[in-house]
């Protein structure tokens, strides 16, 4: 079904570009070829990650008038979270939704740069 898909647009494609009258139909400004690297883009910022945990540690401080001894719990508490949480951001930015990041996609377009014709 795909393949009969891409036949018929390639037939649409040269019959646009077929010359009637003498006149091409459909003229390209550019090159209708695929470039060899992507915009980089800035990734999405993330939720803020461990706020309960700072607050309850920010508040035991303050309780204690900022003697860290008392609050090593929450001390702990917070930093296991920290350690979770860049934990998952590592597996998270390897893939972002199933696509590659640009840098990723710009190695792998180099290694196989595509074919300089046009249809």
């Amino acid at each position: 079904m795909a393949v009969q898909g891409g036949q018929f647009f390639q037939e649409k494609v040269s019959r646009l570009l077929s010359k009637k009258n003498g006149k091409p139909v459909l003229k390209p400004n550019k090159p209708l070829v695929l470039r060899d690297q992507v915009s980089s883009r800035k990734p999405k910022k993330g939720e803020a990650t461990c706020i309960t945990e700072l607050s309850v540690m920010m508040t035991c401080w303050k309780q204690n008038n900022f003697v860290e001894s008392l609050c090593s719990k929450e001390m702990d508490d917070f930093s296991s979270c920290i350690k979770k949480a860049q934990a998952s951001n590592k597996t998270d930015a390897t893939l972002q939704g199933g696509r590659l990041q640009p840098k990723q996609a710009n190695t792998l377009l180099k290694r196989y740069p595509t074919h300089r014709f046009e249809i």
